[in-house]
């Protein structure tokens, strides 16, 4: 069965072009509508019922579906969006994907129904079969922020994942550390399975031994907090930590501050994100950025791309820089 991406590329146009031809919406010039109809009929390619569901006239819009709303990662994103939106002339139509599978699929269809022109996706819980699937099924344009996709999967503006937590352990080991704790959710998003992955992988190819741990906590400052109280007692044996994400390491403090282990003299911690606050906190957080404001500047500009049929986009990748501040110190 043919394909609405089969159609974009017999007809050697954007998946939003194909889009605008199939709704009647927006401006189409007649050679490439009588391409794309010709396309259409030669691949007998008939639209799904969700892409059906647009109506005849653009929103003029662009949406955006997230896991999530907690944290100031978040708010970064959600930020930028709007302010990215604002200078495009459009409307940002914000839809939650409750960290779960099915409403990030149901906020997708919601905002297809809404008329957006390109749905920015931010996904934590959908496989990478199933957004394969999402884009050949709906004509609306997706764009994937966070997460290396495969094309079939539509545009994507990835974080390196693995390089971050590869450069948060390596900053230790350089210094020293050879017990190192890490401190993440259990492996059951793409985003946590690979940083635990990286974090495993990097430790055991150096050639000396390394004993690390895995403790399972929250993404959440208050779960970490918890967490930390209760694993790291006097006789703790683990001279660094790495934290999964920067709100972990702050509750990790707290839990430090109160158990009377002084960071870094008595344990160094290094986390993922570079959020504002943790050049605020005691000690300033040694941490990898993640530039996620960067990333959703640029997802909106690939979002006005398409839209004015500009596709020759590929698959991009960010790579974070670590930041060596003050909870971190050479192991003596």
């Amino acid at each position: 069965m043919a394909t609405i991406k089969d159609v974009c590329k017999a007809a050697g146009v954007s998946k939003a072009t194909v889009s605008r031809v199939i709704n009647k919406t927006g401006q189409v010039k007649e050679s490439t509508r009588v391409k794309v109809e010709a396309a259409i009929e030669q691949l007998n390619y008939r639209p799904s019922s969700l892409a059906q569901t647009l109506a005849a006239s653009s929103g003029n819009s662009i949406g955006l579906v997230l896991s999530d709303f907690d944290g100031s990662y978040f708010g970064s994103l959600l930020k930028q969006a709007s302010a990215s939106a604002t200078r495009m002339g459009k409307q940002l139509i914000i839809a939650d994907g409750k960290n779960q599978a099915e409403f990030e699929l149901q906020a997708v269809s919601s905002l297809v129904e809404q008329k957006c022109d390109v749905i920015v996706l931010y996904s934590r819980q959908l496989t990478t079969q199933q957004l394969v699937e999402l884009n050949h099924e709906i004509s609306t344009p997706l764009i994937h922020v966070g997460q290396e996709l495969p094309e079939s999967a539509g545009y994507s503006i990835a974080f390196d994942q693995k390089r971050a937590i590869e450069s948060a352990a390596t900053h230790l080991m350089s210094i020293g550390h050879r017990h190192i704790a890490y401190f993440g959710p259990c492996p059951t998003t793409r985003t946590t399975q690979v940083r635990l992955e990286a974090f495993k992988a990097i430790t055991e190819k150096q050639p000396f031994s390394v004993e690390t741990q895995h403790l399972v906590c929250g993404f959440d400052v208050k779960a970490a907090y918890e967490q930390a109280l209760e694993q790291i007692p006097k006789n703790w044996r683990f001279s660094a930590i790495v934290a999964a994400s920067d709100d972990i390491a702050i509750g990790i403090l707290r839990a430090c501050r109160e158990k009377g282990v002084d960071v870094p003299s008595d344990v160094s911690i290094v986390s993922i994100d570079n959020e504002k606050m943790t050049e605020f906190v005691v000690p300033q957080l040694t941490t990898v950025d993640i530039p996620i404001e960067r990333i959703t500047e640029r997802a909106m500009e690939v979002a006005q791309q398409l839209i004015e049929d500009q596709v020759t986009i590929k698959p991009e990748i960010v790579v974070g820089d670590l930041f060596v501040r003050d909870s971190t110190k050479p192991l003596v």
